[in-house]
């Protein structure tokens, strides 16, 4: 790729007084003016021009040419530069598109291959650049990396962060008054005062109601205790005989 002065690729051209009024009648006109940069006035659009002939002459003849490609009204010219052999023979040159008054020259394949590339090796060498400075070297440890700067770097991203956060914080306290903020704790506690809650006595763990008292009673009452009394037999004197009578 050339110097960028000389490139048409990087320049753009227009004028403000056709804008207003472009159509596709008259954008042929607005191209072929004389400061624009894109147009070559040895075409055959000139000796068309000069003669004041119909653009439908330049089929019959040989040389460089331009013509209106496409259109979408109101805010799109295609105009393409060629190389006309013959009637029906003719080699594209270039392509020259109009969006909104301004003209540009379409790139063609090669330069935008050639763009990309060279946008992807930039970044690429960036990469290794910055990946060479990390490393380190020791005849006794041989290689490794050291990340320290991107470690600070990254604390320092948090404490940014965190003293956003509470200016940010700082800033919600600020949005009330000392005043309000008062005045505000004085209405909730009158409120507090003339509606007061309702305190519920809560009942003893060992206490009992009434009703499981009065269950308790009659549960005593119908049980019954049964003793029975046993008298030791170890202690009873052996029956004594009586002599038979004969």
């Amino acid at each position: 790729m050339g110097d960028s002065k000389d490139n048409l690729l990087w320049i753009s051209w227009h004028d403000s007084a056709w804008i207003p009024i472009l159509n596709p009648t008259n954008v042929m006109d607005y191209f072929q003016s004389t400061t624009n940069p894109f147009y070559d006035r040895t075409c055959n659009n000139e000796i068309v021009k000069m003669q004041r002939l119909n653009m439908e002459h330049l089929s019959n003849l040989t040389g460089l040419e331009y013509m209106l490609l496409h259109v979408q009204e109101p805010i799109l010219y295609v105009i393409r530069k060629q190389h006309r052999h013959s009637a029906s023979a003719v080699t594209p040159l270039a392509d020259f598109y109009i969006i909104a008054g301004v003209v540009y020259q379409a790139p063609d394949l090669g330069s935008v291959i050639n763009s990309r590339v060279s946008t992807t090796v930039n970044h690429l060498q960036g990469a290794f650049d910055e990946a060479r400075t990390y490393s380190r070297y020791h005849p006794s440890k041989g290689y490794w990396w050291e990340f320290k700067e991107t470690e600070v770097k990254d604390l320092e991203d948090e404490n940014k962060k965190s003293q956003k956060k509470s200016s940010k914080d700082k800033a919600k306290d600020d949005s009330s008054s000392a005043f309000q903020r008062h005045r505000v704790n004085i209405l909730l506690t009158d409120l507090a005062k003339k509606f007061p809650l309702k305190s519920t006595p809560f009942p003893a763990p060992n206490a009992q109601l009434p009703e499981q008292r009065i269950s308790i009673e009659e549960t005593s009452k119908v049980e019954v205790k049964i003793e029975v009394k046993t008298e030791p037999q170890g202690n009873k004197p052996p029956p004594e005989k009586k002599p038979r009578l004969g």
